[in-house]
């Protein structure tokens, strides 16, 4: 009870993210929060419930695995948490803050740079038409956290992160591997130096050895980073 009084008090009346999320009995901190959500497509007659009463805590540092068959509603949760697809019931919290339904555009800026997604399928979340050192540097120059003249060095220091070499800034997605371009993905959802990534199948188009690869490197960021991850798979292993 006292963890959910921690949350509420918080509704509807907060701009910016505080910096440390409330704790539960345990004393453990409970970064994002999900309180009976439902999802809905379509309306009346034809409205389809994709995602009935979810409720789950994910806790700092921790790597929480949404497993379930496809079509199950995983994706529908994760793209809620990202402020993507709304919520038809209930309300979903980060760091003790409500983030769903109408929040300020202030505080909409804050989650979009604390909770950032890596998908299954990198190549069709990228612009084929730009090179890999704009697919990387582009949200915190929309941000105004970097300058143009210095987004190819840290370009360069994000592919060093996640283990490809340097001269990859000047590469098209299109000239790279499938395990390059999501080793690119993730290292695109570091970008804003988030404290929560929502993996979405991001090893199950990937052959087994690359997979086990990519992996080991998301375990290593979250080590380093101290990084919390929501892990979507159908895949039990």
């Amino acid at each position: 009870m006292e963890h959910k009084e921690k949350i509420t008090a918080k509704e509807g009346r907060v701009s910016h993210l505080p910096e440390k999320a409330p704790v539960d009995a345990s004393g453990k901190e409970v970064l994002l929060s999900l309180k009976n959500v439902d999802i809905t497509f379509g309306k009346g007659d034809n409205a389809v419930r994709a995602v009935k009463n979810a409720s789950f805590d994910i806790y700092k540092g921790e790597t929480f695995s949404l497993v379930g068959e496809s079509g199950s509603g995983k994706t529908t949760i994760g793209r809620a948490v990202i402020r993507v697809t709304p919520c038809a019931a209930g309300e979903i919290y980060y760091k003790g803050v409500r983030i769903s339904g109408k929040i300020p555009h202030s505080l909409d800026r804050e989650v979009i740079r604390n909770i950032q997604m890596v998908f299954q399928d990198p190549l069709a979340s990228f612009n084929p038409k730009m090179k890999i050192v704009d697919i990387l540097t582009e949200p915190l120059i929309n941000f105004g956290k970097l300058k143009k003249s210095e987004k190819e060095a840290k370009a360069r220091e994000l592919l060093e992160m996640v283990e490809l070499p340097g001269d990859f800034v000047d590469r098209y997605p299109h000239n790279m591997s499938g395990g390059q371009r999501q080793r690119i993905s993730i290292a695109q959802a570091l970008i804003t130096n988030p404290g929560f990534i929502i993996a979405d199948e991001p090893v199950s188009a990937l052959d087994v050895t690359i997979q086990a690869q990519i992996m080991e490197l998301l375990q290593k960021l979250q080590e380093e980073m101290n990084l919390s991850y929501l892990f979507i798979s159908h895949d039990i292993n």
